[in-house]
C-alpha cells in the first residue's frame, strides 16, 4: 500500500473512532440525566418567574443536559402560550377559571397580594373604603386619609396581569373604574415606581414585596382589613387576598415536564420557596 493509501487508512479510522467516541458520549449524558440534552420552555406570571428560575437551576444540577428557558408576560400568556403549544408549561398566580377546564393545575406555593407605599409615607393604614376611592379617583390628596397634603400618584397594573384581576375581584372593581396615573407590568416595575415616588401607591406580591424591603428597597406594606401584610399571615390564611402560584399544563406530559412538575410541587424546593418570602405547600 502506498503513503496514499495509508493515509486515508489511518484517517478513516479516526473519523470511525471519533464518532464511536461521540456516540459513547451523548449515550452516557442520556443515562445520567434521565433525559439527554432535553429542553423545557416555560412562560406566564413575574410574580412566579423568579422562584420557577431558582427551581429550574436545580433540576438542571440534577439532570446534565437538560436547559430550561423561563419566560415572562403575565399569566394570560401563560395560559395563551400552553394552549398554542409554544411552551410546555404555563405559570400563573391566581386558581384557575372556570373557562380554563382545559388546563391542568400544579400548586408550588402561595402568595398574598398587599398594598405599598413608598417608607416616608405617613399613611400606616387605609379602610377598604377609602382603598376603593384612591384607585377610582374619589380620593386624590394623601391630606384626605391622614397623610401629608401631596397628590396621590396611582399604580395599577396591566391588563392581562392576575393580580390585577384579584384586586378588582376582592374590591369588586371594574377595569374602567380604575383610574390610574402609572399602569405597570412586573412586580418589579411596581416596586420601583413606588420606592421612587414618596406619593405614589400600588399592589404587588407580598413575597417579592418582603424580599425587595429586606434588601434595603423604600417600601412599606400597608395592613388590609387590618391584617398585616406578610406571608406569616398568608401561611395561618388570615390575610384576606391570597393566591396560589400555579404551573399548568394541558394534555398528556412528557416525562421531562412530569420530573419538573414533580420537583417544583415537592418539599425538596420548599427552601428555594422561603427564600422568596412564599409560603411553601409541600410538608
Amino acid at each position: 500500500m502506498n503513503r496514499t493509501g495509508r493515509l486515508d487508512v489511518l484517517l478513516l479510522s479516526a473519523i470511525v473512532i471519533a464518532a464511536v467516541l461521540s456516540g459513547c458520549g451523548k449515550s452516557n449524558r442520556t443515562s445520567s440525566s434521565g433525559f439527554g440534552d432535553g429542553r423545557l420552555t416555560l412562560s406566564g406570571a413575574s410574580t412566579a418567574a423568579p422562584l420557577v428560575n431558582e427551581i429550574a437551576r436545580r433540576f438542571e444540577s440534577r439532570h446534565p443536559g437538560v436547559r430550561i428557558d423561563v419566560q415572562t408576560g403575565g399569566s394570560s400568556r401563560g395560559v395563551a402560550d400552553v394552549r398554542r403549544g409554544t411552551v410546555d408549561i404555563g405559570m400563573v398566580s391566581r386558581p384557575l377559571g372556570s373557562d380554563e377546564r382545559d388546563l391542568t393545575a400544579h400548586c408550588i406555593a402561595m402568595d398574598g397580594v398587599a398594598l405599598i407605599v413608598h417608607r416616608d409615607n405617613g399613611v400606616s393604614e387605609l379602610s377598604r373604603q377609602q382603598i376603593i376611592d384612591i384607585y377610582t379617583g374619589r380620593i386624590d390628596d394623601w391630606s384626605a386619609v391622614g397623610g401629608r397634603p401631596a397628590p396621590i400618584t396611582v399604580v395599577n397594573k396591566a391588563e392581562g396581569r392576575s393580580t390585577l384581576e384579584l384586586f378588582l375581584a376582592h374590591f369588586k372593581l371594574k377595569r374602567e373604574d380604575i383610574h390610574a396615573d402609572v399602569v405597570i407590568g412586573e412586580n418589579l416595575h411596581g416596586i420601583r415606581t413606588v420606592a421612587g415616588d414618596p406619593n405614589a401607591i400600588g399592589y404587588v406580591s407580598i413575597g417579592t414585596a418582603e424580599f425587595e424591603r429586606s434588601n434595603g428597597v423604600p417600601i412599606r406594606l400597608l395592613p388590609l382589613d387590618t391584617i398585616e401584610a406578610s406571608t406569616a399571615n398568608v401561611l395561618n390564611a388570615t390575610f384576606p387576598l391570597s393566591r396560589p402560584l400555579n404551573l399548568v399544563t394541558v394534555g398528556k406530559r412528557s416525562p421531562l415536564v412530569d420530573a419538573f412538575i414533580a420537583l417544583a410541587t415537592s418539599k425538596d424546593v420548599n427552601d428555594l420557596v422561603k427564600a422568596q418570602f412564599f409560603v411553601p405547600i409541600a410538608e
